[in-house]
């Protein structure tokens, strides 16, 4: 991987913008963050699951959801998926104040190109694979009035786009899919759950596959009937935050595996459940005051990593949990992509909503600051004078390189295609995206 490349991996710029390194945050803020840039419904959810459920409680809900809140509870979502780029709202304004992620990227698939992605919140309509969960929306000191007067670029508001010796010669690029129906089918199921070691027989009910018990006595596997068949594993014989009777606060405790042992383990399940572990890319984070470690393995396609991997959480005692995508991508052909010229000129369509997926460095260093500092006001501003000017900021942002890679893309139906897409560098290190297939091959209905 190349020194550019590496400079905009998205864990590598959280890591390297954290001035907290080495600094324990303090008690509740990880909950603040969320709360920040979360909608309701995900504030909701967070809040629930900070608190340790009741028996009475848990018996009263679904017990799969109740587990997916349980693995919510125990850690901090955004950091062991932050490579996925879509995050901004996270890494941009408050990737500060949690903490330093630690971690390597073992390339084990020739280096190969980050991801891209063409979601405002990528994984939308995912399970426990999303980075981000469906809906978020960026801190509301951010979205509510004024907002569009920041003059640093969130993925929104004003941008005045510049580019030249962009190439104007279109083509075609390949295009895939996930064949999520041949994996749903109890031989597939059943294969994953032994390659887990979950006992019992695959049931289907309810919008998706189970294995094991739904009561948390033993270990479960859960698979959804979504576009990938997204799927959940737990050992709940394995947690490190299990709670004492009547303790309000979880400490976990045990050592850290090493990166290593997370990979290798996330390797063997590869293995076990019949992929070829060498077709994918592996990276292993943690987080402070955490023991466990996570490894995440990304399918690479034509030279580039796909935004939907596996992803495993290790402690010394074994595999604690797993979740990623249980269907395979199958080609769909080639499909005809616009030049890079004509994907710049999308970037100022509307129509095309270009995403800002990487942040430059001084931009979050910035809003950092802003936040850092921001008190609460303590009188009323002035009153307009006639003829004031108007506060009408726009960004001007450089463009200087042209990436054509692959992302996903979630159909009305929840089928998931990967499809040809730019990437687009600005001079200040920020990357945006969009679709690549040129106009014939999309629909504009509204559904």
């Amino acid at each position: 991987m190349d020194e550019r490349e590496e400079r905009r991996d998205p864990i590598d710029e959280l890591r390297a913008a954290d001035p907290a390194e080495g600094v324990e945050p303090r008690a509740g803020f990880a909950d603040e963050v969320v709360a920040r840039v979360a909608d309701e419904s995900a504030v909701a959810a967070s809040q629930a699951s900070a608190i340790k459920t009741t028996d009475a409680a848990a018996s009263a809900r679904p017990p799969v959801a109740d587990l997916t809140a349980e693995r919510t509870r125990r850690r901090p979502r955004w950091l062991p998926v932050a490579a996925v780029a879509a995050s901004l709202a996270v890494v941009g304004a408050v990737g500060y104040g949690v903490g330093a992620a630690t971690g390597t990227t073992t390339n084990l698939a020739d280096a190969a190109a980050p991801p891209i992605s063409l979601q405002r919140q990528a994984g939308a309509g995912t399970t426990e694979a999303g980075p981000v969960a469906p809906g978020a929306a960026a801190d509301s000191r951010f979205t509510g009035a004024g907002a569009a007067d920041l003059s640093y670029p969130y993925g929104f508001g004003r941008n005045a786009f510049h580019a030249s010796g962009l190439s104007t010669e279109g083509g075609t690029a390949a295009a895939y899919a996930f064949d999520a129906p041949a994996a749903s089918d109890t031989a597939t199921i059943a294969a994953l759950a032994a390659a887990l070691g979950v006992e019992g027989e695959p049931v289907l009910a309810d919008g998706a596959w189970t294995v094991g018990p739904s009561d948390g006595s033993a270990p479960t596997l859960w698979v959804s009937l979504d576009g990938t068949m997204s799927f959940s594993y737990t050992d709940p014989g394995l947690d490190p935050w299990v709670c004492e009777d009547g303790a309000d606060v979880c400490e976990p405790s045990g050592e850290i595996p090493s990166e290593q042992v997370a990979i290798d383990a996330l390797r063997q399940l590869l293995a076990d459940a019949g992929r070829d572990a060498g077709a994918y890319e592996f990276s292993s984070e943690t987080w402070e005051g955490a023991v466990t470690r996570t490894a995440t393995a990304w399918p690479v396609v034509d030279g580039q990593r796909v935004d939907t991997g596996w992803s495993v959480e290790v402690t010394n005692d074994g595999l604690y949990s797993a979740y990623g995508a249980l269907a395979e991508l199958v080609p769909l052909g080639d499909y005809p992509v616009v030049s890079e010229q004509e994907a710049f000129e999308r970037l100022s369509d509307p129509r095309f909503g270009a995403q800002m997926t990487i942040m430059p460095f001084a931009v979050r260093e910035q809003a950092s600051d802003e936040i850092a500092e921001w008190v609460p006001p303590t009188e009323l501003p002035a009153v307009p004078s006639p003829g004031t000017a108007l506060s009408w900021p726009v960004n001007d942002v450089d463009i200087v390189e042209a990436r054509l890679g692959l992302a996903s893309q979630w159909q009305p139906d929840g089928s998931v295609l990967v499809v040809p897409a730019y990437e687009f560098t600005d001079a200040a290190g920020g990357a945006w995206s969009v679709i690549a297939v040129a106009d014939e091959q999309l629909d504009f209905s509204m559904e």
